[in-house]
Parts: C-alpha cells; sequence; structure tokens
C-alpha cells in the first residue's frame, strides 16, 4: 500500500478523485495527510469527509522558503509518506523538499508540457489558437513545470472556447490520468533515465488525435 501526502491549495478537485480511486480499489494506496497553504482552502473539507488529517503551513509562518519546505518534508518523513502529490498547490516546491523527495512528488499541469508552463494554461492554450491542449502529469524537479512527463491526455480546443470551458473539459481529463500515473508508481513500472519517463509493461495503440477532423 502507497503512502501518499497531498499538498494543496484550492478546491481540491484532483484531490478528491484520488480519494475516490482508493475506495474503490483502482488505487493500491492511502492518503496519510493533506498539507495546504491556504485555510480556506475546500480540500480541507475533503479531507474531514474522509477521515484523512490534514496541516495548515503558511510560508508567512516560517523564517524562509526552505525553511517552509523542510518543514512540510519532515511533516511528510514523520508519516512514512513514499509519494508527494500536488493536487493544485499554487506554488513553486523548492530545493529542500525536492532533495528529500527525487523524483517522488507529482504534479499535474493543464496542458501539453513543455508547451504553456506556469499560470494560466488553459487561456495561453486559447490565445494562441492551438487546436490540440490537454493535461500532463510529471515529476518534480527544481524548475517550472519542467520536470520529466510521466502521462499526458489530449483535448481538443474549439473555435469558441474560453479558458473556462477549455479548463472544465481538461479537468475531466485530469481526473483520469492522475490516479493513472500514481498507480503505475505505486506497481513499480515507472522507471526515469534523465528526461524520460519509461513505462513498464505499457500497451501501444496507433491511434490518432486530429483536430480539425480530416474530411
Amino acid at each position: 500500500m502507497l503512502k501518499l501526502g497531498v499538498l494543496a491549495s484550492g478546491r481540491g478537485s484532483n484531490f478528491q478523485s484520488i480519494i475516490d480511486s482508493i475506495k474503490t480499489g483502482y488505487l493500491p494506496a492511502s492518503v496519510e495527510v493533506l498539507i495546504t497553504d491556504n485555510p480556506d482552502a475546500y480540500a480541507i473539507e475533503r479531507a474531514k469527509n474522509n477521515n484523512i488529517p490534514y496541516l495548515i503551513m503558511q510560508p508567512k509562518e516560517y523564517s524562509s522558503r526552505d525553511e517552509y519546505y523542510r518543514k512540510i518534508a519532515e511533516e511528510l518523513k514523520s508519516r512514512s509518506v513514499e509519494l508527494v502529490i500536488l493536487a493544485g498547490f499554487m506554488r513553486v516546491v523548492k530545493k529542500p523538499l525536492i532533495d528529500a523527495y527525487p523524483m517522488r512528488i507529482m504534479n499535474i499541469h493543464p496542458a501539453l508540457l513543455p508547451s504553456f508552463p506556469g499560470l494560466h494554461g488553459q487561456a495561453q492554450a486559447v490565445q494562441y489558437g492551438v487546436k490540440i491542449s490537454g493535461c500532463t502529469v510529471h515529476f518534480v524537479d527544481e524548475g517550472v513545470d519542467t520536470g520529466p512527463v510521466i502521462i499526458q491526455a489530449a483535448v481538443p480546443v474549439y473555435h469558441d472556447d474560453t479558458e473556462e470551458t477549455l479548463s472544465e473539459r481538461i479537468l475531466k481529463q485530469e481526473h483520469r490520468i492522475f490516479p493513472y500515473a500514481i498507480k503505475l508508481f505505486a506497481e513499480g513500472r515507472l522507471e526515469v533515465q534523465g528526461r524520460i519517463v519509461h513505462i513498464k509493461d505499457s500497451d501501444r495503440e496507433d491511434s490518432l488525435i486530429i483536430n480539425p477532423p480530416l474530411e
């Protein structure tokens, strides 16, 4: 049983998708703690509703950002957390936490990395007029959304899309691929070689996503 620690700043819908995947038996894991930097985050309610311990840890309470992430790492280690999940954690993770969990921190980003890193990836996709966007689960390194890619899901972008409508479609795929990426880790099927994440025993399909479709 893989022990997870979840960091979240907002509503925590990806946190909920992980909880649901555990409840159904799809994901062989347990959430040992939720850590949030936002005392008003709805993710706290999700933790309460599922009897998951939670901590509110805000950077302003610590002498430096490094100290903040060092304390987070200590809290996670004290609970024997094996994999750290960033489920809408709206801060750039710093070196003390990354060093404590090398290639054991996963993040989900609402764009097909390396395109549109940082904030508002959905808005950037609409503004640039791309025809396909999506979401990416990746391991976290010291850059902003620059870590090795684990899995991606593609979503078509339509001419009348707004940031909100595209975000809604992408979010549905986030809820599918994040638990799957964690499941692959739990099963020992992820192997990182440099920038490349190899998935052991993965199926290959010659399927295409083309938007707009060929006539």
